[in-house]
């Protein structure tokens, strides 16, 4: 039985794949936050590259990767997809348990499968800089070395509570040569609004995200990256589990039960849209996105018309979400602190394709440090959610006397958040809930949003 399983680099895929192509409920479409109308890509051009925008709208079922983008891709894929066989051992199950590896990028997470081709596009049109967010810092880190990588000037703005607690990301951002402002800001009007309504806030991805938008909105040589939620972003990951497909053909297992974390969504998209293509068409399995439980937006927010970010800057997107105004607490999983699940994700959680937990972060810190002494890879505080997820469904098969093969995203390596961990071992780290009242006093703020 082979630990790793390797594809050669000529095995890498060479197009990604769309999924609304094969959804049976198409996503509504974004609105105008004026108009209530259908953007155009018009409406879309002052931020991103037409390139992008065109992505953004396809319904084309594969697109292909620019060989520029397959050639930076080498420099860290295909990643390896590998069998837990410790963390089995360690759990004592007759399950296989798999899991597909993106710590080994530069950034050590997923987030440069949509780096490098949006850093590409931008490049071909001619911007010059490119202003993004970032929660954890994941996402800043693979932009800053995809604009060094193309020759882009880069600036981030992070969640002033990731940027206090992760100083080493900010230091890997600067390294790649970009500039890292902690949001919220006095650089921008948006900032300067939610420092004035709390000057002592923890800031969140909406409010970042309205940060950088702003000063790309101001500025014709900038343009705006977002590492989640937007479908040409999701579309990019798909290249993961295009891989792990290949890779499990090998072992001739397929997953009964894919798992991956979902903070807007890129993460569990990208590893589990080319098999829900599979269950579409009738394969039988089951893909479990797992959030926080202090950032329930799938598991207890409503499916509604929202912004993508605090301000109200961006369209109207039809999403899980718990309001744009809502601030999730304090965690340590920076990535998954957003509000809202990208369109695609909520489409399909909505129709039934996928399903979703909600997991507190002391049982996600436990697993991760279970899966860190069987596996020797200390996981991304975000990663832990998927490990904690994959541990209940081992307990649910032992429970129902069934094996089962999980596949999961170890979508980051931790060596930069050991922060967090040292929290942990302090015991400072605590669970999160929110009360009905709480939950839902956001969404009663975007009532008025919807369209008649």
């Amino acid at each position: 039985m082979e630990k790793k399983i390797l594809l050669n680099e000529k095995d890498m895929p060479t197009q990604w794949y769309n999924i609304i192509a094969d959804m049976p409920n198409k996503p509504l479409p974004p609105l105008h936050p004026q108009t209530k109308q259908p953007i155009s890509g018009e409406d879309l051009a002052p931020l991103f590259p037409m390139e992008l925008i065109q992505q953004e709208v396809s319904a084309e079922r594969y697109i292909d990767i620019p060989e520029e983008v397959q050639e930076a891709y080498r420099i860290w894929r295909p990643t390896p997809l590998i069998r837990a066989t410790e963390l089995e051992k360690a759990l004592q199950t007759d399950c296989k348990i798999y899991y597909k590896y993106e710590g080994t990028s530069p950034s050590g997470s997923h987030k440069p499968n949509t780096a490098i081709p949006q850093a590409y596009y931008n490049k071909k049109a001619g911007v010059k800089r490119i202003i993004t967010e970032t929660g954890a810092g994941q996402w800043g880190t693979a932009l800053s070395f995809a604009c060094s990588h193309f020759g882009i000037d880069c600036e981030v703005y992070m969640v002033r509570i990731s940027y206090d607690q992760k100083p080493y990301r900010k230091i890997l951002m600067n390294t790649f040569g970009a500039k890292v402002y902690a949001s919220p800001s006095t650089n921008t009007q948006a900032g300067k609004n939610a420092l004035e309504a709390n000057p002592n806030t923890p800031g969140s991805l909406g409010l970042a995200i309205s940060e950088a938008i702003e000063i790309a909105a101001g500025d014709a040589d900038t343009k705006y990256s977002l590492g989640s939620v937007l479908n040409h972003v999701l579309l990019h990951q798909t290249i993961i589990g295009q891989e792990a497909k290949k890779q499990l053909e090998y072992t001739g297992d397929y997953p009964d039960v894919i798992i991956a974390p979902l903070g807007g969504g890129s993460n569990f998209a990208g590893l589990s849209f080319p098999f829900i293509k599979d269950k579409i068409s009738g394969k039988q399995m089951r893909c479990v996105a797992v959030e926080p439980a202090s950032c329930p937006k799938l598991t207890k927010g409503k499916f509604m018309y929202d912004f993508g970010d605090t301000q109200g800057y961006t369209p109207l997107l039809p999403m899980y979400t718990l309001g744009h105004t809502f601030t999730p607490a304090a965690i340590h999983a920076g990535g998954l602190r957003y509000h809202g699940a990208s369109v695609l994700c909520s489409q399909l959680l909505k129709d039934g394709l996928i399903e979703a937990n909600a997991i507190q972060q002391l049982e996600c810190f436990e697993a991760g440090i279970l899966f860190a002494k069987a596996e020797g890879i200390v996981p991304a505080p975000e990663a832990n959610h998927g490990i904690a997820q994959v541990i209940r469904e081992v307990n649910r098969a032992k429970e129902e006397g069934v094996k089962k093969t999980i596949l999961f995203n170890l979508c980051g390596h931790g060596f930069v958040d050991m922060a967090a961990y040292q929290d942990y071992f302090a015991g400072k780290l605590v669970n999160h809930s929110f009360t009905d009242e709480e939950l839902t006093g956001a969404l009663k703020d975007i009532e008025a949003l919807q369209p008649q």
